[in-house]
């Protein structure tokens, strides 16, 4: 799988610099927290794909009963290890498909990670299929075929010098679709910060029909 190898390695080399970065938003960070943690409850077991250096996960999982943060790096997982932590949050070294064996859970994250992923399908289908009844996909996705010309052609040049990570061109209609398609229900759509092709997006695994 080249593009996930190609990404693993990516990261793993810029994780220290990631780590030391400082939010560019943070209000609109803030807000996308409050948002998230009001839509969990303490009861819940949550997963969450792409934790990157843990800043979110540990921010959040003193509000649910248990947090299994994961990533695909070694390193960035290394250093969310290595930060100051509840004893319900678990950070695993695991891609998305591994990390959707555990189901099922209550609420599945997925921020800012699901243009990375090598079959946006088959991911979400997995992550359909982990929730529990009335369960929730919390997401925010940048959607790069919305992205003006310009910073396109950056982009591409950007990843020729192994300078950003290999990410799928998605549109909002084609992400919002996808989730239709895996059997999701959106329940919201908003824009936190500045960048409207960063949309965050609620989509809930429907209850089963009586029969």
């Amino acid at each position: 799988m080249i593009r996930q190898d190609r990404n693993r390695r990516f990261w793993n080399r810029i994780a220290d610099r990631y780590a030391a970065r400082q939010l560019k938003d943070l209000p609109a960070y803030e807000a996308m927290l409050q948002n998230t943690a009001a839509r969990l409850s303490s009861s819940d077991r949550v997963l969450e794909i792409g934790c990157g250096t843990g800043g979110t996960a540990i921010r959040l999982a003193p509000g649910v009963a248990e947090w299994i943060a994961t990533d695909f790096s070694q390193e960035m997982v290394r250093i969310a290890r290595a930060k100051p932590s509840g004893e319900n949050v678990r950070f695993k070294v695991a891609d998305a498909a591994e990390a959707l064996t555990g189901g099922p859970y209550d609420a599945i994250c997925a921020f800012n990670v699901l243009h990375l992923v090598d079959d946006l399908p088959a991911i979400l289908a997995r992550v359909h299929a982990s929730l529990h009844p009335n369960g929730q996909l919390i997401s925010k996705t940048w959607c790069f075929a919305e992205v003006s010309p310009w910073l396109r052609v950056g982009f591409r040049v950007l990843r020729t010098l192994g300078l950003f990570p290999v990410a799928r061109s998605l549109t909002q209609a084609q992400l919002r679709q996808a989730m239709r398609d895996a059997g999701f229900e959106i329940t919201e759509q908003r824009v936190f910060g500045a960048y409207p092709q960063n949309p965050y997006i609620v989509a809930q695994r429907p209850m089963k029909p009586e029969t």
